[in-house]
């Protein structure tokens, strides 16, 4: 896919693909009901409190790339909406469980995936998910990216490349403080060496 989606339009489509698996009594969505869903506190990074225009206007745009079928039923007055990624993406079951992962909470790690896609996919094994992850880095074009390693992180971590590439500037906050910490674990070594001196 080579256009780049907004980060509301990521979460729209998150949130489609996410209760498509998880509640599909009540799929396809009503606006309403994709509102609730994008904005729910459970399961989302950052939690956000878009409006109904905000999410009715990104799942128009997700309409004109396809990506997203406006539903109407002859038993419903309430158009809902429903996604079309596996169509569109050629993507599987456990490479849309990442994808999905990525999309509504950023950045995480293989461990971090397998563990909060329990109710989209239920990876045997972390290698499982490594794999999936593979085949998202190697797809023509590139659907997730593995970023280098942070400063005082241990893992590497995943991001989604559908909104181009990955900023990070949500770990900035986190790699100031580490920074600090690290200045300061060096400024009382310095002093420690100091008053050792004084007893040589």
């Amino acid at each position: 896919m080579n256009q780049t989606l907004s980060d509301v339009e990521i979460r729209v489509l998150g949130s489609l693909v996410e209760k498509e698996i998880t509640t599909p009594d009540y799929y396809p969505l009503s606006l309403n009901a994709l509102v609730a869903a994008c904005n729910q506190s459970s399961n989302r990074n950052p939690v956000t409190h878009f409006d109904e225009d905000t999410v009715a206007r990104a799942a128009d745009a997700l309409r004109e790339r396809k990506l997203v079928h406006l539903v109407d039923r002859a038993e419903s007055r309430v158009s809902k909406y429903r996604h079309v990624l596996y169509e569109t993406m050629n993507l599987g079951r456990p490479a849309i469980a990442v994808m999905c992962v990525l999309m509504l909470r950023g950045l995480q790690t293989i461990g971090e995936i397998r563990t909060r896609s329990v109710r989209l996919y239920d990876f045997g094994s972390l290698e499982q998910v490594e794999t999936t992850l593979n085949s998202l880095i190697s797809s023509e074009p590139p659907l997730v990216v593995r970023l280098a390693r942070q400063v005082g992180q241990k893992e590497v971590r995943y991001a989604h490349l559908l909104s181009g590439e990955v900023k990070f500037t949500e770990l900035e906050p986190e790699l100031d403080r580490l920074g600090q910490l690290e200045k300061e674990v060096e400024d009382l070594k310095r002093q420690f060496e100091e008053f050792r001196k004084q007893f040589e």
